[in-house]
């Protein structure tokens, strides 16, 4: 019988006050019966608005179909057919401005829990099956992937479906991308990433890890070892900053040094190989899902307060719904129509390196929203005379990144534009030069990890006709 409940089966999670003080995961996932109820809710609609909305494309009806049935390892197979990475998209995919978004049930009420489904079935998966991926019959043609994050992988796993011998590049110790240094332990665990790439490697493909193409080999390097085309998909790992006085002091961070700090060197143990803030106030200056990462895990590591600190109001702040709510409950203070001007420090001949001075404060002002920029937000102002100083140890800035120029600089004939990213044909992921294709953040700046994934399945679909036409 159908469920025609307006709201989701919610999801279980750890509470607040025992959560903010460990790295375990903080949503515990659906039961079985919590997941054929949740799938009850689908009404199975014909047109399938749903798909319309994932950038993979998954069978989503059809996955649903299954759980209400009961028969999971189904469902995973239905899912499997699109997407290289289940386990990841149904925790961190921001379902709710994608197919989510598209559900007819939220017309009324709160849509189907896609998302939330997904994550169970991969998880039923991975618990309860060890049948191996199959691995076709080799067509003899070889491609090299630059980078292991998710439009990578999935690039590499589409690839590896066709028969190509397939090689992923990766600059960093291990393999996933942003799915391992960027995002924490408690929104995705690392085994689930792992089990991920496992899975990759089980199908034939190659991950060589602590190779920085640009640097290690080169992409023309590349083409001379018989690779016959390259995806890049090296994602965008170089931090923005304000420009403001008082950023080179130490106590200051971008976001994608203080995560990395904490995921894959391990700044959360007791006693870490990595100097990263232990207690102390925290200031993290930005809005977006990456700022709610970093505040969060200060919260983890030990801040006696926290601050997101963000210059425009609650309405604009870019980061999913679940990601605020989850911080608000944990203690996170939002200061929110503050922007900073300047970072304080002191000297002080008791810490590793007084010359360059430690972080003491914060100078902020307050700001107000005019008329809507181009974009339709409305233009934060500063307040004349409203500054402020804000005590804080440590500021971590979570204001965006850009692509690593590197490969552009190393490698003839690849243009991008004027942000940094790689130039692509829309359809196929082609750049300005002959046999290299590319996606993901590396093309169009810091974005969902779903997109980076419908990229790289994009330009594997091209990668085939490319190399078969030649």
């Amino acid at each position: 019988m159908a469920n025609m409940s307006a709201n989701k089966n919610p999801m279980p999670t750890q509470e607040p006050s025992i959560r903010c003080k460990n790295f375990n995961e903080v949503a515990l996932g659906y039961s079985e019966d919590n997941a054929i109820d949740e799938a009850m809710r689908c009404l199975n609609c014909k047109t399938m608005p749903c798909v319309t909305g994932c950038p993979v494309n998954v069978h989503i009806p059809q996955f649903i179909a299954k759980i209400k049935d009961g028969d999971f390892e189904g469902a995973y197979q239905i899912i499997a057919q699109s997407s290289s990475l289940p386990a990841v998209c149904g925790r961190v995919c921001p379902q709710e401005t994608q197919c989510e978004s598209k559900c007819v049930r939220g017309i009324k009420g709160e849509p189907v829990g896609i998302g939330r489904l997904e994550r169970f079935v991969a998880d039923w998966h991975n618990a309860h099956s060890d049948t191996p991926p199959v691995v076709e019959s080799s067509n003899g043609h070889k491609v090299a992937v630059v980078g292991a994050g998710p439009s990578g992988l999935t690039c590499a796993g589409d690839l590896a479906k066709k028969g190509y011998k397939v090689t992923v590049f990766e600059a960093l110790h291990a393999a996933g991308g942003v799915l391992v240094y960027g995002i924490p332990e408690f929104r995705l665990p690392k085994a689930i990433v792992q089990k991920e790439v496992d899975n990759l490697k089980n199908m034939g493909v190659d991950i060589e890890t602590n190779v920085v193409i640009g640097k290690t080999l080169t992409v023309d390097e590349l083409f001379d070892n018989g690779y016959e085309a390259v995806f890049i998909g090296s994602g965008a790992g170089l931090p923005s900053f304000m420009g403001i006085p008082g950023e080179s002091l130490n106590g200051v961070y971008s976001a994608n040094e203080f995560l990395t700090r904490s995921n894959l060197m391990k700044a959360y143990k007791d006693e870490p190989i990595t100097p990263i803030m232990k207690g102390g106030k925290v200031a993290v200056v930005g809005g977006g899902n990456v700022a709610m990462d970093a505040a969060r895990t200060a919260l983890r590591l030990g801040a006696e307060k926290v601050y997101i600190v963000y210059r425009r109001s609650m309405e604009e702040l870019p980061a999913r719904k679940e990601e605020v709510e989850h911080a608000i409950e944990e203690g996170i203070e939002f200061m929110l129509l503050n922007n900073p001007v300047e970072i304080l420090g002191h000297h002080s001949e008791d810490r590793y390196d007084s010359k360059n001075g430690f972080v003491c404060g914060m100078k902020c002002i307050k700001m107000e929203l005019g008329e809507p920029d181009e974009r339709g937000r409305r233009r934060p102002i500063p307040v004349e005379g409203s500054e402020f100083v804000l005590d804080v140890d440590t500021v971590v800035m979570s204001i965006g990144t850009t692509p690593n120029p590197l490969i552009k600089m190393t490698t003839e004939g690849l243009e991008v534009n004027r942000r940094g990213g790689i130039v692509v044909e829309e359809n196929t992921g082609a750049t300005t030069r002959d046999g290299v294709f590319a996606g993901g953040d590396a093309v169009t700046g810091a974005a969902t990890v779903i997109s980076a994934m419908g990229a790289g399945k994009v330009a594997a679909k091209a990668i085939d006709e490319y190399i078969q036409a030649k």
